[in-house]
């Protein structure tokens, strides 16, 4: 059993890359052979619109198929037994990395098919890992809502679990950043992140005894 963490943050070592981190440690700790994904690392464009992945009778049929940094990343998803997306949100939306790998996951596999949705066969769970200023969870609704169907749709029951109020900068001293209350930021870096990060690792066991399940 796989389990492939894709972190689309741009910093390796913050919120988000800890958060992926802890949950490929619970799905390791479940038995699951784990890879972790750096999206900063990788050279790579959205969708380019070259309609491969609908051309009929081609080996490119249903899958993306664009070749530059991305594509092995791709293909390592699409033969794992589940995945685990995490992204800081940027203005109501995942990062730009992140969304350009969705764009690539989705329209690769997507079918202008009354009787199919989706070209991708095969059935596995998907955690989704957002990181958020925001001070309460639920708040971005229409994004949460939107992967939660999409990915639902091409890949299988999809759960989110969100890190909010997170502490951005390691010094606010040296930011612009004069509407953040710096001591309450602290204090919930002490007091919440510590729990977050075991809410990701248990969400990373789920994930690898669902994908147990789901190949039984």
């Amino acid at each position: 059993m796989r389990v492939i963490g894709i972190n689309g943050s741009p910093r390796r070592e913050w919120n988000t890359a800890q958060m992926v981190e802890h949950a490929l440690r619970g799905a390791a700790d479940a038995g699951a052979e784990t890879k972790l994904y750096h999206l900063r690392d990788f050279s790579f464009k959205g969708c380019v619109s070259c309609f491969a992945c609908l051309l009929l009778g081609a080996p490119t049929h249903g899958r993306c198929s664009y070749n530059d940094a991305l594509k092995p990343v791709l293909d390592d998803i699409l033969a794992a037994d589940a995945l685990i997306l995490g992204s800081p949100v940027y203005f109501g939306d995942v990062t730009a990395g992140m969304r350009a790998l969705l764009e690539r996951l989705w329209f690769g596999g997507l079918a202008y098919d009354p009787a199919h949705f989706t070209r991708y066969e095969r059935r596995i769970p998907v955690k989704v890992i957002l990181t958020t200023n925001a001070p309460a969870e639920g708040f971005h609704t229409s994004l949460n809502k939107g992967i939660v169907a999409t990915m639902s749709r091409f890949f299988g029951p999809t759960e989110i679990i969100e890190a909010n109020d997170t502490l951005q900068f390691d010094d606010y001293a040296r930011y612009d950043a004069a509407m953040f209350d710096v001591e309450a930021k602290k204090r919930g870096r002490a007091e919440r992140f510590p729990k977050d990060l075991e809410r990701a690792y248990e969400t990373g066991k789920r994930a690898a005894a669902e994908a147990t399940e789901q190949a039984s």
